[in-house]
């Protein structure tokens, strides 16, 4: 048996793009943090990192591919708090459901600027339908179809064509979710639910209930409680 070669140490260089592109999508972040996604500017993290606009896209050949790193990143930090939330509970699906509601509340107002990243409007001429940013987003929606397939006939009734197909469609799209054959009944509960946790805390983030009067916190409870009914 051939021994297996040992993996080689990254050099200099290597270590010295991967500390360069870190330092810049950190400054990158801090730019959408304080003016959103049109806020981002290369040359300005250029100038930040000491370095010139030019030398930066050496790194990142454009804005979008920064933009698409900052959310390809986000992606999977969201869907591994959701992962890490829903598997903590007891077996019982509505405990993981429960769970991972509350954990997509706390992943979005703990850094808003990346949930609004990912679910706000894209910039004019991004393409936000890619593949790569497809297969990231759908990790968290495997999550919540996980749940909802553990329910069985708990879920909503099955949708009428051609929705039906359409959500089968969109939860089994090749080389992303790797479970068994998608229910319809529970893609749309999965899709239903998930319209509702993005509603109530888009509008949490925006400062509606603030605005309002009325205790954002108390409405989440409420709104959870119909969720894991």
């Amino acid at each position: 048996m051939s021994a297996v070669p040992e993996a080689q140490p990254p050099t200099i260089r290597e270590r010295y793009r991967a500390q360069v592109r870190h330092e810049a999508k950190e400054a990158a972040l801090a730019q959408l943090a304080q003016a959103g996604p049109g806020g981002v500017s290369v040359s300005a993290i250029g100038k930040r990192l000491g370095v010139s606009g030019p030398a930066l896209y050496r790194y990142f050949a454009s804005r979008d591919e920064l933009l698409t790193e900052l959310v390809i990143d986000a992606y999977h930090d969201l869907a591994d708090a959701l992962a890490t939330a829903s598997t903590c509970p007891g077996p019982g699906p509505r405990a993981r459901l429960e769970a991972l509601a509350r954990a997509y509340r706390s992943w979005a107002l703990a850094q808003p600027h990346r949930y609004r990243l990912l679910f706000g409007p894209p910039l004019p001429g991004y393409d936000a339908h890619a593949q790569r940013l497809v297969s990231a987003a759908q990790k968290s929606m495997d999550l919540l179809l996980g749940i909802f397939g553990d329910l069985g006939d708990r879920t909503a009734a099955a949708p009428p064509q051609p929705l039906a197909s359409q959500l089968v469609s969109w939860a089994q799209r090749p080389g992303l979710g790797d479970g068994p054959p998608a229910d319809p009944a529970a893609a749309l509960t999965a899709v239903l639910i998930w319209s509702r946790l993005h509603g109530i805390v888009s509008l949490e983030i925006a400062g509606n209930f603030a605005s309002m009067g009325v205790d954002p916190g108390q409405v989440f409870e409420a709104q959870l409680a119909t969720l894991t009914a």
